[in-house]
Order: C-alpha cells, then structure tokens, then sequence
C-alpha cells in the first residue's frame, strides 16, 4: 500500500519538530524512515503530558522509557515493537547529543529480538530475468522505458527508490557512469554498462520529453513528469512478469531482481563482502537476508572477517566486472 506523505502538522512540539530536523539534515534519513519515526514520539510526549500535564525532558529514566516501551507493544506485532525500540533509541541520542539529556539513556531501551527468517528469499532464476527482458516490446514508448528501467533492477541491483530518483546529469557518458542516491543520502557512481547504456540512450533520443523534469524515467501521459515514487516501479516489474508469465513468489516485485543479482553472483563464487559492495549493503547482514539463505548460497567460507559495513577498495569492482558484469564502454 502507497503511504501518502502528509505535511507535519502545525501543532507538534517543538521538540518534535527539532527531532525531525535532526533526522532529516543530520542523520540524512529518507522522508519514509521520517514519516515512521515521528509518530514513536508524538506518542512518547503525548504519553508524559497525559500523565503529569507537560513535557519534561528531565522526566526522562530508564523505569518511564521501559514502562512505555512495554504498555505500548503489548497486542502489537513484533515487527512494530522493533520499530518503536529503534525510534525510542534514536530519539534518546538525539537528547544526549543536543545536551538535553546529560546522559545518553538509548541503552536503556530493550532489545527486541527479530525472529530469524524461516524461509528462502524469493529470487529470479536467470533463465526467469532473460524471459521477463525479451518479454518487453521495444517498439512502444512504454516498452523502451520500461525496458531500460529492468535493466538497471537487473544488471546493477537498483533499488526501486533509486531508479525513480536518476536524473538527467547522473548519467556520465564520456567515463561510462551512473551516480546512484541511495539510502542515507549516499552518492556513489557505478559502471554504465553496455546494454543498459543502449537502452538508457534509446529512450532518452526518442521517448524523452524535453522540459523543466529532470528526472530520467517521465510518465508516457501527460504530465510529462517524473515517475511517482517506487511504487511506480513496482507497478512496471508486475507489468512485465505478468508479460513473461512469471508466476511472483512471496512479496515485493522490484527486489526480485536484487535478490537475482546476488543469487547470480553466489553461483560465480562471489563473498559476502563482494555482493555487500555491489548491493550498496551498510551491513553484512542485509547481504545475508538477500543471499545468505538461498539454497544457492555456498558453505560458510564466505564468512568474512571485515568490519560490516566496511567499503570495499574500488579495484574491487573492476574484478566483479570482468568476472561479472559485462565490460561498459564509453559512450560520445
């Protein structure tokens, strides 16, 4: 389901309105992270001014943040008891870090233990990923478009997010390059391949439509403006994988292909690290959920002894290209 973004209302406490600011500027959190962990805290002081009439950062201990940790997650999901001990955590930081607190009491919020999946990640065979490309009609505006946006799910692992943000000047023809804004606000470049250069320029030379957006994929109706969020995305990979007549498993539809990459790169005998490097993965663990549990995955060799998170030299990525990636070319 499509979350609408609604403005913030104008009766939040300024101490809301300062935490978002911090969330948005300093931790460089997407809009949607925002929208999910404000209400944690509008909750949180509207809990204290139910109780003792006004907001009190001082009020603030270890005993009245588990009290309302506990009173709120009960009959709740697992899921959304994580979430409210993540936003609680952060927000104590935040107070610690503004010297509100004098103390940093993010500690003092429980873990919430996530129960390790107990299923394989759904993924794309290559044969699958190769019949939903040809399934694509190249003749039609949509086609192209759509086309060139499987590409960049399938060959490079963008997420959906991502594909919808490209503009125009992300595109370095002359050193075969796309800049990709991923999450947390991180700016990286990674290899223009051959084919998706091909259809990226394909569609921009006869499909694009000249004006103010500067966003690569546009609507094909009028307004010509870019794509509304990934959920648009999703709409086109359902559109194709009904097209190609493959049957989705479990949820999602974009990730499939991210999934697909990583599957694809485990059969190449690619680490951890490697695919945490192409993926873009702050942490090993999200490799993990992508590949990890793939009946593909290999024994636990690939349990690499680097600090997760670390970036990967970028010597790296020319060796996963040669063995990997079809070789880019510049484009004039």
């Amino acid at each position: 389901m499509k979350r609408t973004q609604h403005p913030r209302p104008e009766g939040d406490h300024p101490l809301v309105r300062r935490y978002v600011c911090y969330l948005r500027k300093d931790r460089g959190l997407a809009e949607n992270s925002v929208l999910v962990y404000a209400p944690f805290i509008r909750n949180l002081l509207a809990d204290q001014i139910a109780k003792t009439g006004d907001v009190s950062v001082n009020a603030l201990d270890t005993t009245t943040i588990r009290s309302f940790l506990l009173e709120h997650i009960r009959g709740r999901s697992a899921e959304y008891a994580r979430l409210l001990a993540t936003a609680l955590r952060s927000f104590l930081r935040f107070l610690y870090l503004c010297s509100d607190l004098p103390a940093d009491l993010s500690a003092s919020v429980p873990t919430v233990c996530k129960p390790p999946r107990d299923v394989v990640a759904t993924f794309l065979s290559s044969e699958e990923v190769e019949r939903v490309l040809a399934a694509t009609d190249l003749s039609t505006t949509t086609g192209r478009r759509d086309y060139a946006v499987l590409l960049l799910l399938a060959r490079l692992g963008l997420r959906a997010g991502e594909i919808v943000l490209l503009e125009l000047g992300d595109i370095h023809w002359r050193t075969a390059e796309i800049v990709i804004r991923g999450k947390g606000r991180v700016v990286e470049p990674l290899p223009l391949l051959t084919d998706i250069g091909e259809a990226l320029a394909r569609y921009l030379r006869e499909d694009h439509r000249t004006g103010t957006c500067r966003r690569v994929f546009q609507r094909v109706y009028l307004p010509h403006v870019g794509l509304e969020g990934p959920a648009a995305i999703g709409h086109i990979v359902r559109a194709a994988l009904a097209r190609a007549g493959v049957r989705r498993r479990g949820r999602g539809a974009a990730h499939l292909f991210r999934h697909a990459l990583a599957t694809h790169m485990i059969r190449r005998g690619a680490s951890l690290t490697e695919i945490s490097e192409v993926l873009r993965h702050r942490s090993l663990n999200s490799t993990n959920e992508r590949c990890g549990q793939s009946p593909l995955a290999p024994p636990s060799r690939h349990a690499v002894g680097t600090r997760a998170g670390t970036r990967v030299d970028r010597s790296l990525r020319g060796d996963l290209r040669e063995g990997i990636w079809p070789t880019p070319r510049r484009y004039r």
